[in-house]
Protein backbone atom coordinates (compact mmCIF):
# COMPACT_ATOMS: atom_id res chain seq x y z
CA UNK A 1 0.00 0.00 0.00
CA UNK A 2 1.14 3.21 -1.00
CA UNK A 3 1.76 5.78 2.04
CA UNK A 4 -0.45 8.04 1.23
CA UNK A 5 -3.24 5.48 1.52
CA UNK A 6 -2.74 4.63 4.95
CA UNK A 7 -5.14 5.62 8.02
CA UNK A 8 -3.88 8.76 9.80
CA UNK A 9 -4.12 9.48 13.43
CA UNK A 10 -6.44 12.79 13.49
CA UNK A 11 -7.48 13.33 17.11
CA UNK A 12 -5.34 13.06 20.54
CA UNK A 13 -5.78 13.89 23.74
CA UNK A 14 -4.21 13.11 27.21
CA UNK A 15 -7.02 14.27 30.32
CA UNK A 16 -4.97 17.17 32.39
CA UNK A 17 -6.17 15.67 36.13
CA UNK A 18 -3.44 13.46 37.70
CA UNK A 19 -6.01 12.40 40.97
CA UNK A 20 -10.02 12.19 39.82
CA UNK A 21 -11.88 11.18 43.46
CA UNK A 22 -14.81 12.87 42.45
CA UNK A 23 -15.20 10.94 39.02
CA UNK A 24 -16.09 7.46 37.50
CA UNK A 25 -13.83 5.32 35.52
CA UNK A 26 -16.65 5.35 32.46
CA UNK A 27 -16.86 9.44 33.66
CA UNK A 28 -13.20 9.46 32.81
CA UNK A 29 -13.18 7.54 29.54
CA UNK A 30 -16.38 10.14 28.13
CA UNK A 31 -14.19 13.14 28.83
CA UNK A 32 -11.18 11.83 26.79
CA UNK A 33 -13.39 10.84 23.84
CA UNK A 34 -14.90 14.53 23.62
CA UNK A 35 -11.18 15.85 24.49
CA UNK A 36 -10.25 14.21 21.19
CA UNK A 37 -13.04 14.66 19.10
CA UNK A 38 -12.76 18.02 20.18
CA UNK A 39 -8.98 17.65 18.98
CA UNK A 40 -9.92 16.15 15.65
CA UNK A 41 -12.86 18.63 14.59
CA UNK A 42 -15.21 15.55 14.41
CA UNK A 43 -18.56 14.56 16.21
CA UNK A 44 -19.38 11.64 18.14
CA UNK A 45 -21.83 10.31 15.16
CA UNK A 46 -18.73 10.08 13.03
CA UNK A 47 -17.60 7.69 14.76
CA UNK A 48 -17.89 4.24 13.12
CA UNK A 49 -15.37 1.93 15.15
CA UNK A 50 -14.48 1.79 18.86
CA UNK A 51 -11.85 -0.02 20.55
CA UNK A 52 -11.05 -0.39 24.41
CA UNK A 53 -8.98 -2.64 26.86
CA UNK A 54 -8.99 -4.18 30.23
CA UNK A 55 -9.49 -0.76 32.15
CA UNK A 56 -12.94 -0.02 30.16
CA UNK A 57 -15.63 -0.96 32.67
CA UNK A 58 -18.39 -3.35 32.40
CA UNK A 59 -18.42 -5.56 29.11
CA UNK A 60 -15.90 -3.75 27.15
CA UNK A 61 -17.04 -2.43 24.17
CA UNK A 62 -21.02 -3.65 24.97
CA UNK A 63 -20.75 -0.99 27.87
CA UNK A 64 -19.03 1.29 26.58
CA UNK A 65 -20.48 2.33 23.44
CA UNK A 66 -23.92 2.22 25.02
CA UNK A 67 -22.59 4.79 27.68
CA UNK A 68 -20.89 7.40 24.91
CA UNK A 69 -23.26 6.99 22.82
CA UNK A 70 -21.77 5.59 19.85
CA UNK A 71 -22.66 3.63 16.64
CA UNK A 72 -19.99 1.39 15.68
CA UNK A 73 -19.55 -0.56 12.80
CA UNK A 74 -16.42 -2.25 14.21
CA UNK A 75 -15.16 -2.82 17.54
CA UNK A 76 -12.63 -5.07 19.45
CA UNK A 77 -11.24 -5.14 23.01
CA UNK A 78 -7.54 -6.70 22.79
CA UNK A 79 -5.92 -6.44 25.85
CA UNK A 80 -2.09 -6.86 26.64
CA UNK A 81 -2.06 -4.70 29.30
CA UNK A 82 -0.02 -1.32 28.70
CA UNK A 83 0.74 -2.22 25.32
CA UNK A 84 -2.72 -2.52 24.27
CA UNK A 85 -3.65 0.96 22.86
CA UNK A 86 -0.72 0.90 20.10
CA UNK A 87 -1.96 -2.33 19.27
CA UNK A 88 -5.41 -0.66 18.95
CA UNK A 89 -3.97 2.28 16.47
CA UNK A 90 -2.34 -0.32 14.40
CA UNK A 91 -5.63 -2.76 14.39
CA UNK A 92 -7.57 -0.01 13.57
CA UNK A 93 -5.36 1.19 10.75
CA UNK A 94 -6.61 -2.31 9.22
CA UNK A 95 -9.94 -2.35 9.55
CA UNK A 96 -9.85 1.33 8.27
CA UNK A 97 -7.89 0.23 5.28
CA UNK A 98 -10.04 -3.07 4.73
CA UNK A 99 -13.31 -0.85 4.70
CA UNK A 100 -14.39 -2.36 7.77
CA UNK A 101 -15.28 1.11 9.35
CA UNK A 102 -13.81 5.07 8.33
CA UNK A 103 -13.33 7.15 11.84
CA UNK A 104 -12.48 4.50 15.00
CA UNK A 105 -11.70 5.99 18.02
CA UNK A 106 -9.04 4.56 21.18
CA UNK A 107 -9.67 5.42 25.23
CA UNK A 108 -8.26 4.49 28.11
CA UNK A 109 -9.20 5.84 31.70
CA UNK A 110 -8.42 4.72 35.07
CA UNK A 111 -8.38 5.67 38.96
CA UNK A 112 -5.64 3.43 40.02
CA UNK A 113 -4.22 6.97 42.80
CA UNK A 114 -8.00 7.28 44.06
CA UNK A 115 -8.35 3.25 44.46
CA UNK A 116 -5.04 2.58 46.03
CA UNK A 117 -3.41 0.60 43.36
CA UNK A 118 0.37 -0.02 42.50
CA UNK A 119 3.02 -2.28 40.74
CA UNK A 120 3.71 -3.07 44.54
CA UNK A 121 1.10 -5.09 44.34
CA UNK A 122 0.14 -8.58 43.04
CA UNK A 123 -2.31 -8.61 40.14
CA UNK A 124 -4.67 -11.33 39.71
CA UNK A 125 -5.22 -11.38 35.94
CA UNK A 126 -6.51 -14.82 35.97
CA UNK A 127 -5.98 -17.24 38.78
CA UNK A 128 -7.20 -20.02 36.00
CA UNK A 129 -4.37 -18.79 33.91
CA UNK A 130 -2.25 -21.89 33.15
CA UNK A 131 1.10 -20.43 35.30
CA UNK A 132 -1.15 -19.39 38.36
CA UNK A 133 -0.15 -22.34 40.16
CA UNK A 134 3.37 -21.85 39.49
CA UNK A 135 3.82 -18.51 39.83
CA UNK A 136 1.49 -16.56 42.23
CA UNK A 137 2.80 -18.68 45.64
CA UNK A 138 5.78 -16.89 45.35
CA UNK A 139 4.17 -12.98 44.81
CA UNK A 140 5.93 -12.01 41.42
CA UNK A 141 4.61 -8.30 41.09
CA UNK A 142 5.89 -5.79 38.76
CA UNK A 143 8.52 -4.44 40.75
CA UNK A 144 9.98 -7.49 41.64
CA UNK A 145 9.75 -8.83 37.92
CA UNK A 146 11.47 -5.75 36.65
CA UNK A 147 14.17 -5.68 38.94
CA UNK A 148 15.08 -9.01 38.19
CA UNK A 149 15.42 -8.32 34.68
CA UNK A 150 17.65 -5.22 36.10
CA UNK A 151 19.94 -7.56 37.99
CA UNK A 152 20.51 -10.05 35.29
CA UNK A 153 21.18 -6.80 33.18
CA UNK A 154 23.71 -5.62 35.59
CA UNK A 155 25.70 -9.10 35.65
CA UNK A 156 25.62 -9.58 31.75
CA UNK A 157 26.84 -6.30 30.51
CA UNK A 158 27.57 -4.48 33.62
CA UNK A 159 24.98 -2.05 33.84
CA UNK A 160 25.56 0.56 36.34
CA UNK A 161 22.60 2.02 39.09
CA UNK A 162 24.26 5.14 37.85
CA UNK A 163 23.25 4.56 34.25
CA UNK A 164 20.14 3.42 35.25
CA UNK A 165 19.39 6.49 37.23
CA UNK A 166 20.14 8.88 34.13
CA UNK A 167 16.74 7.71 32.83
CA UNK A 168 14.80 9.40 35.60
CA UNK A 169 17.43 12.33 35.43
CA UNK A 170 16.36 12.53 31.91
CA UNK A 171 12.51 11.96 31.89
CA UNK A 172 12.42 15.11 34.93
CA UNK A 173 14.54 17.21 32.51
CA UNK A 174 11.39 16.92 30.23
CA UNK A 175 8.81 17.33 33.03
CA UNK A 176 9.62 20.63 34.69
CA UNK A 177 8.29 22.04 30.81
CA UNK A 178 4.71 19.85 31.38
CA UNK A 179 2.15 22.02 33.33
CA UNK A 180 0.08 18.63 33.76
CA UNK A 181 2.79 16.57 34.89
CA UNK A 182 2.44 15.00 38.29
CA UNK A 183 6.57 15.22 39.27
CA UNK A 184 7.85 18.54 38.02
CA UNK A 185 10.96 18.90 39.87
CA UNK A 186 14.75 18.12 38.02
CA UNK A 187 16.30 15.61 40.14
CA UNK A 188 19.96 14.21 39.94
CA UNK A 189 21.54 10.84 39.64
CA UNK A 190 22.51 11.38 43.57
CA UNK A 191 18.77 11.90 44.00
CA UNK A 192 17.49 8.64 42.54
CA UNK A 193 20.14 6.19 44.01
CA UNK A 194 19.52 8.36 47.51
CA UNK A 195 15.92 7.52 47.39
CA UNK A 196 14.72 3.89 49.14
CA UNK A 197 15.55 0.85 47.52
CA UNK A 198 12.13 -0.82 46.74
CA UNK A 199 13.36 -4.16 45.15
CA UNK A 200 17.04 -4.40 44.45
CA UNK A 201 18.62 -2.62 42.14
CA UNK A 202 15.78 -0.38 41.53
CA UNK A 203 15.11 2.74 43.67
CA UNK A 204 11.28 4.86 44.60
CA UNK A 205 12.82 7.50 41.83
CA UNK A 206 12.94 4.55 39.08
CA UNK A 207 9.18 3.48 39.29
CA UNK A 208 7.03 5.36 37.35
CA UNK A 209 3.91 7.54 38.96
CA UNK A 210 1.05 6.07 39.86
CA UNK A 211 -1.92 8.56 38.15
CA UNK A 212 -6.20 8.68 37.59
CA UNK A 213 -6.86 10.13 34.24
CA UNK A 214 -6.85 8.88 30.65
CA UNK A 215 -6.45 9.37 26.93
CA UNK A 216 -7.97 8.99 23.41
CA UNK A 217 -7.11 8.73 19.93
CA UNK A 218 -8.85 8.92 16.74
CA UNK A 219 -7.51 7.36 13.96
CA UNK A 220 -9.50 7.74 10.35
CA UNK A 221 -9.33 7.60 6.41
CA UNK A 222 -6.48 9.51 4.93
CA UNK A 223 -9.13 11.38 2.94
CA UNK A 224 -11.25 12.25 5.67
CA UNK A 225 -7.69 13.48 7.69
CA UNK A 226 -6.68 16.01 5.03
CA UNK A 227 -10.19 17.28 5.02
CA UNK A 228 -10.34 17.92 8.41
CA UNK A 229 -7.56 20.83 8.48
CA UNK A 230 -5.32 19.32 11.22
CA UNK A 231 -1.59 18.52 10.72
CA UNK A 232 -1.58 14.94 9.36
CA UNK A 233 0.28 12.16 11.43
CA UNK A 234 0.11 9.11 9.32
CA UNK A 235 1.28 5.33 10.54
CA UNK A 236 3.51 4.02 8.58
CA UNK A 237 4.65 0.75 10.35
CA UNK A 238 3.86 -1.31 12.93
CA UNK A 239 4.54 -4.74 14.71
CA UNK A 240 3.12 -6.86 17.96
CA UNK A 241 5.15 -9.63 19.23
CA UNK A 242 4.57 -11.87 22.82
CA UNK A 243 7.31 -12.52 24.87
CA UNK A 244 6.97 -15.69 27.54
CA UNK A 245 8.74 -17.98 30.10
CA UNK A 246 9.29 -20.51 27.58
CA UNK A 247 9.44 -23.05 30.69
CA UNK A 248 12.42 -20.99 32.03
CA UNK A 249 14.32 -20.52 28.74
CA UNK A 250 13.58 -17.09 28.69
CA UNK A 251 16.28 -14.35 27.99
CA UNK A 252 15.20 -11.67 30.13
CA UNK A 253 17.39 -9.06 29.35
CA UNK A 254 15.79 -8.85 26.07
CA UNK A 255 12.25 -8.13 25.42
CA UNK A 256 9.81 -8.99 22.55
CA UNK A 257 10.50 -5.12 21.35
CA UNK A 258 12.69 -7.01 19.08
CA UNK A 259 10.12 -8.73 17.35
CA UNK A 260 7.71 -5.72 17.13
CA UNK A 261 10.47 -3.07 16.73
CA UNK A 262 11.53 -5.09 13.54
CA UNK A 263 8.37 -6.19 12.09
CA UNK A 264 7.24 -1.97 12.64
CA UNK A 265 10.78 -0.90 10.89
CA UNK A 266 10.70 -3.40 8.13
CA UNK A 267 7.13 -2.11 7.57
CA UNK A 268 7.94 1.50 7.55
CA UNK A 269 10.96 1.47 5.18
CA UNK A 270 13.02 3.65 7.78
CA UNK A 271 15.60 2.59 10.43
CA UNK A 272 16.45 3.33 14.04
CA UNK A 273 18.74 5.95 12.67
CA UNK A 274 16.30 7.83 11.06
CA UNK A 275 13.79 8.50 14.43
CA UNK A 276 14.54 11.49 16.05
CA UNK A 277 11.99 11.05 18.92
CA UNK A 278 10.93 7.92 20.65
CA UNK A 279 8.21 7.50 23.16
CA UNK A 280 9.55 4.81 24.96
CA UNK A 281 7.72 2.49 27.80
CA UNK A 282 8.89 3.17 31.21
CA UNK A 283 7.39 1.72 33.55
CA UNK A 284 10.46 1.44 35.18
CA UNK A 285 13.99 2.57 34.45
CA UNK A 286 15.01 -0.57 33.03
CA UNK A 287 12.52 -0.81 30.57
CA UNK A 288 13.83 1.90 29.34
CA UNK A 289 16.71 0.77 28.87
CA UNK A 290 15.89 -2.41 27.35
CA UNK A 291 13.39 -1.43 24.72
CA UNK A 292 15.68 0.79 23.10
CA UNK A 293 18.13 -2.13 22.76
CA UNK A 294 15.86 -4.23 21.62
CA UNK A 295 14.82 -1.49 18.96
CA UNK A 296 17.94 -1.16 17.63
CA UNK A 297 19.08 2.61 18.97
CA UNK A 298 22.32 0.83 20.28
CA UNK A 299 23.51 -3.20 20.69
CA UNK A 300 21.95 -5.16 23.51
CA UNK A 301 24.20 -4.82 26.46
CA UNK A 302 25.51 -1.45 25.52
CA UNK A 303 21.83 0.39 26.59
CA UNK A 304 23.47 2.06 29.64
CA UNK A 305 26.04 4.52 27.74
CA UNK A 306 23.61 5.09 25.55
CA UNK A 307 21.26 7.06 27.97
CA UNK A 308 24.26 8.04 30.70
CA UNK A 309 24.92 11.51 30.98
CA UNK A 310 21.68 13.08 29.62
CA UNK A 311 22.37 12.07 26.03
CA UNK A 312 18.08 11.49 25.61
CA UNK A 313 17.59 14.92 26.36
CA UNK A 314 16.12 16.85 24.00
CA UNK A 315 18.48 18.84 22.08
CA UNK A 316 21.18 16.77 23.83
CA UNK A 317 21.96 14.48 20.86
CA UNK A 318 20.38 13.06 17.61
CA UNK A 319 17.43 10.94 20.41
CA UNK A 320 15.13 12.32 22.35
CA UNK A 321 12.86 10.04 24.29
CA UNK A 322 9.58 10.62 26.40
CA UNK A 323 9.41 14.65 26.17
CA UNK A 324 6.52 14.71 28.15
CA UNK A 325 8.14 13.39 31.30
CA UNK A 326 6.76 10.04 30.42
CA UNK A 327 5.65 7.21 32.58
CA UNK A 328 8.56 8.35 35.59
CA UNK A 329 7.45 11.76 35.74
CA UNK A 330 4.49 13.14 34.04
CA UNK A 331 1.46 10.30 33.46
CA UNK A 332 0.85 6.49 33.51
CA UNK A 333 -2.75 6.56 33.94
CA UNK A 334 -4.80 3.33 34.87
CA UNK A 335 -0.92 1.98 35.25
CA UNK A 336 -1.42 1.67 31.71
CA UNK A 337 1.37 4.22 30.16
CA UNK A 338 1.16 3.00 25.98
CA UNK A 339 -1.81 5.71 25.26
CA UNK A 340 0.53 8.78 26.54
CA UNK A 341 3.26 7.14 24.11
CA UNK A 342 1.02 7.48 20.90
CA UNK A 343 0.12 10.71 22.63
CA UNK A 344 3.27 12.75 23.00
CA UNK A 345 4.69 11.36 19.46
CA UNK A 346 1.24 12.80 17.68
CA UNK A 347 2.52 16.36 19.83
CA UNK A 348 6.10 16.25 18.35
CA UNK A 349 5.49 15.50 15.10
CA UNK A 350 2.61 18.15 14.61
CA UNK A 351 5.27 20.49 16.42
CA UNK A 352 2.75 21.35 19.47
CA UNK A 353 5.09 19.53 22.03
CA UNK A 354 6.05 22.25 24.85
CA UNK A 355 8.60 24.29 23.05
CA UNK A 356 11.29 23.34 25.19
CA UNK A 357 11.49 19.92 24.15
CA UNK A 358 10.27 20.00 20.60
CA UNK A 359 12.23 18.55 17.79
CA UNK A 360 12.90 20.56 15.64
CA UNK A 361 11.70 19.17 12.22
CA UNK A 362 10.36 16.33 13.66
CA UNK A 363 9.20 13.97 10.44
CA UNK A 364 9.51 10.75 12.12
CA UNK A 365 8.67 9.11 15.51
CA UNK A 366 8.38 5.86 17.27
CA UNK A 367 6.10 4.98 20.10
CA UNK A 368 6.75 1.70 22.12
CA UNK A 369 4.48 0.17 24.23
CA UNK A 370 5.00 -2.78 26.72
CA UNK A 371 2.25 -4.80 28.35
CA UNK A 372 2.54 -7.62 31.62
CA UNK A 373 6.18 -7.88 32.59
CA UNK A 374 9.69 -8.26 31.52
CA UNK A 375 10.72 -10.80 33.95
CA UNK A 376 7.82 -12.82 32.93
CA UNK A 377 5.13 -13.03 30.09
CA UNK A 378 4.73 -9.94 28.52
CA UNK A 379 3.54 -8.40 24.56
CA UNK A 380 4.72 -6.11 22.95
CA UNK A 381 3.63 -2.98 20.24
CA UNK A 382 5.82 -0.56 18.10
CA UNK A 383 4.37 2.16 15.89
CA UNK A 384 6.34 4.09 13.36
CA UNK A 385 4.17 7.69 12.69
CA UNK A 386 5.12 10.12 9.77
CA UNK A 387 4.08 13.96 9.68
CA UNK A 388 2.57 13.83 6.47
Amino acid sequence: MNKTDRACIVGAYEHPTRHAPDKSVAQLHAEVMRGALQDAGLQASDIDGYFCAGDAPGLGPLSMVDYLGLKPKYFESTDTGGSSYLIHVRHAAQAIEAGHCSVALVTLAGRPRSEGSSGTQARAYNLLAPEAPFETPYGLVPINSYAMAAQRHMHEFATTAEQLAWIKVTASHHAQHNPNAMLRDVVTVQDVLASPLIADPLHRMECCVVSDGGGAVIVARPEIARALKRPVVRLIGGGEAVGYVNSARMDITTSAAKDSGAAAFAQAGVTPQDIRYASIYDSFTITVLIQLEDLGFCEKGQGGRFVADGKLIAGQSGLAINTDGGGLCNNHPANRGGMTKIIEAVRQLRGEAHPAVQVRDCALALAQGTGGMLGSRHASATLILERA
